[in-house]
């Protein structure tokens, strides 16, 4: 995919899963989010969230994996300047199933390097019983195919 196919308004369910596990969550915990309510099922079972949670961050990192895999262009892919309204909905627990939704907001060819645009994409993520639990809106740059004609 290039610049130019990626049409505004398009939304797409994408078929890939991700199963989050206890082990992931506690690992990525101890290394970047070192919460109880990441870190020990036992404390967390007594937290404000009554159980074991994975870190908004690793959450994160599982959308842009589905992101990277199912949806940005594999040739055309330059980037990105950022995130915008990055949300955690609901808690991410063991066991559940993520899976990636996408919608292209705006696609727009840059005046000062036209071999390029910026694509604005709403990401979601949705749990096995279909509840939203992530979402953010990516900016990417994406290469175009073709250059416009020049006046």
């Amino acid at each position: 995919m290039y610049f130019e196919d990626y049409v505004v308004g398009t939304r797409t369910e994408h078929p890939g899963r991700v199963v989050v596990g206890q082990g992931e969550i506690v690992e990525f915990a101890q290394r970047f989010d070192p919460q109880y309510f990441h870190l020990d099922p036992d404390a967390a079972a007594h937290g404000p969230y009554h159980g074991l949670i994975a870190s908004g961050w690793h959450t994160a990192g599982l959308m842009m994996r589905l992101y990277a895999d199912q949806y940005l262009t594999k040739v055309a892919s330059l980037g990105g300047p950022g995130v915008d309204e990055l949300r955690w909905h609901l808690p991410v627990r063991p066991g559940d199933i993520l899976r990636l939704t996408t919608e292209i907001l705006e696609a727009t060819r840059s005046r000062s390097k036209p071999d390029r645009g910026l694509v604005r994409t709403r990401t979601e993520l949705y749990n096995q019983e279909n509840t939203l639990v992530f979402s953010c809106i990516v900016l990417n740059l994406i290469g175009a195919r073709t250059q416009p004609a020049r006046a």
